[in-house]
């Protein structure tokens, strides 16, 4: 597939790093010949210095017969002219945009046509960090919670300790402790390496365990695999921007809430939209500031502000402090790995969110949602099974009869509004949601191969 990136900032760099390996013709478009230079120096990869939208340097770059335009540059309204160029200049087939503005989310569906602004897919970062956050704090414990088929099933992640029920024993006793839950481990990292997940396999404290289930067993699942921790009530947020200010939307009703925001303004703002969050306008990192609010009685810390450091130095504070739990947004990738398991018990990427995104739209095949895990390095999986047994490779064949990659494991089928956890002698039928996860992303061809439709099938 030939793809236009347009932007080469952190997104558009790691769109471009998930891609470029796989069998696609990548070209990055920027206004900064430096990051591009070192994007040129690390991938497989064309480069076109200039402005995105601009109908020369998307004919330079190849729009003529790109199949797809990826605009994600920092400028909302750069993202939507370079696709109606796109569209009117080049009747390029698939536009995609980045757009962060509520002001054009909230009228999205008046403004984002093919005869208006010819946008076929949008991304909006901030909702998507909002929603990632929400499944966190509904799942308490869980390191990742991403879910499939109108979230009917979902795939979890969790730290196995010591204290949980499976820790100790043999994948198999999941069956005799939840004799009618179903479930699938479908990875298990050990020590940062993924060892197949098999009945024989032990379950060790500090394993991280993938598993999948229908979404209103995950917290019977979770149980065996920890203490399950009690539901999260008194949330304080640091950072009153729009992932902050959509996450106090989001929880006010069901949670108490507080909101700390530097900037007065935009703390009386805040103060005027959000119905039952107490809003203070200061700084979080303030140790007094956060004694004074009790911060030893908040279950939950989120730090969301633009800042990597602030966030960081706000967090570890109020975990020092007594806070139960710290979640903070971090933007460099490379912090991630770093933070996450110490005084900072979860480190949100926003461009995994947003890649997670892209890629659902990317990806070839009855490909239908795509999730990036474990910093883009494994993906989670939902195609949609279609054809006959003459011109489909899955449908009409049991699961342990299909040639799947390497890494790669089938944990859940979706029929209608039955979840079916996988099994060897599961037969896949037309219309089929699969589930699947994968160690290594490197294999996505060849998954994508397995969902696509022949004329004719032998």
């Amino acid at each position: 597939m030939k793809i236009i990136i347009l932007g080469a900032g952190q997104v558009g760099a790691t769109l471009a790093e998930n891609l470029v390996g796989e069998q696609n013709d990548i070209t990055i478009v920027d206004s900064n010949a430096d990051k591009l230079r070192a994007l040129q120096d690390r991938y497989d990869l064309q480069v076109v210095h200039g402005h995105g939208s601009h109908p020369d340097i998307l004919k330079k770059a190849g729009a003529e017969d790109a199949d797809m335009i990826v605009a994600v540059t920092n400028s909302d309204e750069v993202n939507i002219v370079a696709c109606q160029v796109a569209y009117s200049m080049f009747n390029t087939p698939v536009k995609i945009a980045r757009i962060r503005t509520n002001q054009y989310l909230k009228y999205r569906d008046q403004l984002f046509h093919k005869d208006d602004m010819p946008v076929d897919h949008f991304i909006a970062p901030e909702a998507l960090v909002t929603n990632y956050i929400r499944r966190l704090i509904d799942y308490p414990g869980a390191l990742q919670v991403v879910e499939f088929a109108g979230g009917k099933v979902s795939l979890v992640a969790v730290k196995a300790y010591y204290g949980g029920l499976l820790v100790g024993h043999a994948l198999s006793a999941l069956k005799e402790h939840m004799p009618n839950i179903e479930t699938r481990v479908a990875a298990i990292y050990r020590r940062g390496t993924a060892i197949k997940p098999l009945g024989t396999t032990i379950i060790e404290a500090d394993d991280e365990v993938f598993f999948v289930a229908a979404t209103k067993h995950i917290r019977a699942v979770m149980s065996e695999l920890q203490k399950l921790e009690r539901s999260y009530r008194r949330i304080m947020i640091a950072g009153g921007g729009n992932v902050g200010f959509g996450l106090a939307r989001a929880l006010e009703k069901t949670h108490s809430v507080k909101l700390i925001e530097r900037g007065k303004e935009r703390a009386e703002f805040l103060s005027s939209a959000l119905d039952n969050t107490v809003v203070y306008v200061g700084d979080a990192s303030d140790p007094e500031l956060l004694e004074e609010e009790n911060i030893e009685q908040v279950d939950v810390f989120i730090a969301v502000t633009n800042d990597d450091e602030a966030n960081i130095m706000s967090a570890m504070l109020a975990k020092r402090m007594g806070a139960q739990k710290t979640m903070v947004l971090i933007k460099r990738g490379a912090y991630v790995d770093l933070l996450q398991g110490g005084e900072v018990d979860i480190a949100v990427s926003p461009q995994q969110a947003t890649i997670s995104a892209l890629l659902t739209h990317i990806r070839r095949g009855d490909i239908v949602n795509v999730y990036s895990l474990r910093r883009g390095a494994a993906e989670a999986i939902e195609a949609i099974a279609h054809g006959d047994s003459n011109t489909s490779k899955v449908v009409g064949k049991a699961i342990g009869s299909i040639k799947l990659p390497p890494g790669t494991t089938i944990g859940a089928v979706v029929r209608g509004d039955e979840v079916v956890i996988a099994h060897d002698s599961t037969v896949i039928e037309t219309n089929d949601h699969i589930i699947l996860f994968m160690v290594d992303k490197k294999h996505i061809v060849e998954v994508e191969k397995l969902f696509q439709v022949s004329a004719i099938f032998i």
